[in-house]
């Protein structure tokens, strides 16, 4: 579908940041999802990717699981509690507030520093308290492989995001599918930012 027709109402001045491709792919998951996919949506990536990763305080997190306690496979943080916006991830916000007339509270970060980082299939809790939500996610760094599948089981959608992807769920997509970034036997560093519109359900 022409970018155009999927986000006529974005200012002239909110694509200045990107690539200058002129495709947004927006595929119908069921009656009630939807996702969006736009490769090298972010022309600034290389240079955020090393802001982020020198200005954020990341934090290896542990969780409870059975009765053990594993440290989560990822570092993790969260603007502005653990580092400043910078001003390409502060123009992008915006963009993409205007374009999903959406107001994105949480930005989230997740960086997975190789292969054996990873993130098991789940779907976000803010779809357990909204039920129609958006959520965008924008890929720095090396390529890795997002997986999107029905959460009644079926075949996942597969989608390989590298520096300056934008990849955006939306509708019942939180509670319907689930998501994850599987272990690959070798892999370079990647950062995911999140963005939800509720800091409290990211």
């Amino acid at each position: 579908m022409p970018q155009l027709d999927l986000f006529q109402h974005d200012p002239p001045d909110s694509t200045r940041q990107h690539s200058g491709r002129a495709v947004a792919s927006r595929m119908r998951l069921d009656a009630r999802s939807w996702v969006d996919h736009e490769p090298g949506w972010l022309a600034e990536h290389e240079a955020l990717f090393d802001a982020l990763r020198r200005g954020m305080q990341w934090r290896a997190e542990r969780r409870a699981m059975f009765d053990t306690v594993i440290e989560v496979p990822r570092l993790t943080a969260t603007i502005p509690d653990d580092g400043p916006c910078p001003p390409a991830l502060e123009r992008a916000h915006g963009a993409l507030e205007r374009r999903y007339r959406r107001r994105f509270e949480s930005i989230r970060l997740a960086w997975y520093r190789d292969g054996r980082d990873s993130v098991a299939m789940h779907g976000d809790r803010i779809g357990r308290r909204i039920a129609d939500t958006v959520v965008a996610i924008l890929s720095l760094g090396a390529p890795r492989r997002f997986l999107l599948k029905p959460a009644t089981g079926g075949r996942a959608l597969r989608f390989d995001l590298g520096g300056g992807d934008l990849l955006v769920m939306g509708g019942a997509c939180q509670r319907t599918w689930r998501h994850g970034i599987p272990k690959v036997r070798s892999a370079g560093p990647r950062i995911s930012i999140q963005l939800r519109e509720s800091r409290e359900y990211a």
